[in-house]
């Protein structure tokens, strides 16, 4: 196991989803992590739930963690590491890898158990 320093990042998020063939909207730019992802099914976008607005299709109340890098991209287990802990016991995650390093998404109501699961498991949280 390969152990990860994580930061718990401020702010309340959202994972948004729209249609395939829309243009990427103004809301999704701004502060704090953002993902954009477009597959031929959909358009993804994790951010601060405050920008995203009324009637766009969400799923709320997520915390984000930052996994302290970066990590080579040869680098084995960094992301496993991370989640075996929380999936054997039930905790639901969203990831999403970036090219320096990872962001884990859980929800706000598994936040302390998430925190303890991970410490558990030899991870720092700073």
């Amino acid at each position: 196991m390969t152990p990860i320093s994580l930061r718990e990042l401020a702010g309340h998020y959202a994972i948004a989803r729209l249609h395939q063939d829309c243009a990427i909207p103004a809301w999704a730019d701004g502060a704090g992590f953002v993902s954009i992802s477009r597959t031929e099914d959909e358009l993804s976008i994790a951010c601060l739930r405050e920008r995203i607005p009324d009637g766009v299709q969400t799923d709320e109340g997520w915390i984000a963690f930052k996994f302290i890098g970066p990590f080579a991209f040869g680098q084995t287990g960094i992301v496993l590491s991370v989640i075996a802990p929380l999936s054997t016991e039930g905790v639901g995650i969203f990831v999403v890898s970036t090219f320096d390093g990872d962001h884990l998404l859980v929800k706000r109501a598994d936040r302390d158990r998430a925190r303890t699961l991970l410490l558990r498991a030899g991870h720092a949280l700073l």
